[in-house]
This record gives C-alpha cells, sequence and structure tokens, in this order.
C-alpha cells in the first residue's frame, strides 16, 4: 500500500456510519480510492471498520490523539494512522502495530524528533497557519529527507504550490468530500468532485 500514491489524501468526517459504504465507493468510483477518516466523531471506529471491506479502498484514521485511539483504529480496520501532532506513545504504537503512521510535525525541533523516532513523512498542520508552501520550501533545506503532507486550508486553488515541491509527498484536503455533502447523502456529487480533484492533481505532473 503506497498511501502517496495519488498524491492526494481526502479527509473525511463522518457522523453516521450509515453514510461509510457509499461514501468509501464514491471514492473509489471517483478515482481515489484512499480515505483518512477523522477521530473526530462517534462513527469514526465504526466507519473504518466498514470502509476496510470495500475493495481497493485504502483506509487509515486521522485526528489520532492516543495509543487507545491507535489500538482502536487498527482493531478497526486502518491501514494508517495520522496525528495532528507529534506524540511519541502514539508513534510507538502505530509502529508495533506494524501501521505507517503520520505525525504532525511544523518545527525544526518536532522534525528533529520526527527522525530520531524513525519518521521520514510527516503531516504539515495546518498548513495555512504555518507558512504554507514557503515554510515547506525553507524547512526542506535542512531536512532533506524529510517528505510533507500538508493539511489545513489546501484548496483546489492552492493545491499547485503545495505540488510542485518535490518534498511533499502529497496533500491533505477535504474540498472533494465536503462534510455538506456527506449528510446530505449526495455521493454522485463526491465522485464528481474527486474526479476533479485527481484530474487537477495530474495537470500538475
Amino acid at each position: 500500500m503506497d498511501m502517496y500514491a495519488h498524491r492526494l489524501i481526502p479527509v473525511v468526517v463522518i457522523h453516521d456510519a450509515a453514510d461509510a459504504e457509499p461514501l468509501g465507493r464514491a471514492l473509489v468510483e471517483g478515482g481515489l480510492p484512499i480515505a483518512e477518516v477523522t477521530f473526530r466523531t462517534d462513527a469514526a471506529a465504526e466507519s473504518i471498520a466498514i470502509m476496510s471491506e470495500i475493495d481497493g479502498l485504502t483506509v487509515g484514521a486521522g485526528t489520532v490523539l492516543s495509543p487507545d485511539q491507535v489500538e482502536l483504529a487498527v482493531e478497526a480496520g486502518a491501514q494508517f494512522i495520522v496525528s495532528p501532532g507529534l506524540r511519541a506513545d502514539v508513534v510507538r504504537e502505530a509502529q508495533m502495530d506494524g501501521r505507517q503512521v503520520l505525525p504532525g510535525a511544523v518545527t525544526p525541533g518536532e522534525l528533529m524528533a520526527a527522525q530520531a523516532m524513525g519518521i521520514d513523512t510527516v503531516k504539515f498542520f495546518p498548513a495555512n497557519l504555518y507558512g504554507g508552501a514557503s515554510a515547506i520550501r525553507a524547512l526542506s533545506a535542512p531536512f532533506s529527507t524529510m517528505r510533507f503532507v500538508p493539511t489545513g486550508g489546501v484548496s483546489a486553488q492552492n493545491l499547485g504550490d503545495y505540488l510542485a515541491l518535490s518534498c511533499v509527498a502529497a496533500v491533505g484536503g477535504s474540498w472533494m468530500v465536503p462534510a455538506g455533502l456527506i449528510q446530505a447523502q449526495d455521493f454522485a456529487a463526491i465522485t464528481i468532485l474527486c474526479r476533479d480533484a485527481v484530474s487537477l492533481v495530474q495537470s500538475q505532473r
């Protein structure tokens, strides 16, 4: 599994687990078969379990804040773990469970700590508040082996700024999976947005 293959990771918030299967199928149909399901709602673990059963869909857990949440996500079938910050016990738990882990890091000190834990790719969050593409470009000079996944404030309008950087493995975004469309169960519209997002990424290559 290469979670960066599409260079775009949809960040998903699901309030009702009944929406998980049609959402997952909309992602696959839209050519973007990956989802970071955030632990921001009580439906997250069940949604991950449901989506993990969909052929061809790579499902991970986001907004993971504790080792207990790592265990819950892994039990549900999460294939990767994303945390908004750098917490050693969360990283260790994910590594012990054999899961790829993407912790948040935005400062030189955090990046050095991540490297010490064997991490070579970090989440840069919230990207729009920590300097965006220009900050990542500056950090990539002293941290030449580190890759970044900017999330937060990333949109179709500024996507190209991030993807132009060779140190950016992928970007995380929610514009192709807006919560309003999920709650409205307009999965056809989400499929179209995913196709548009895939086309936009391909145009940046």
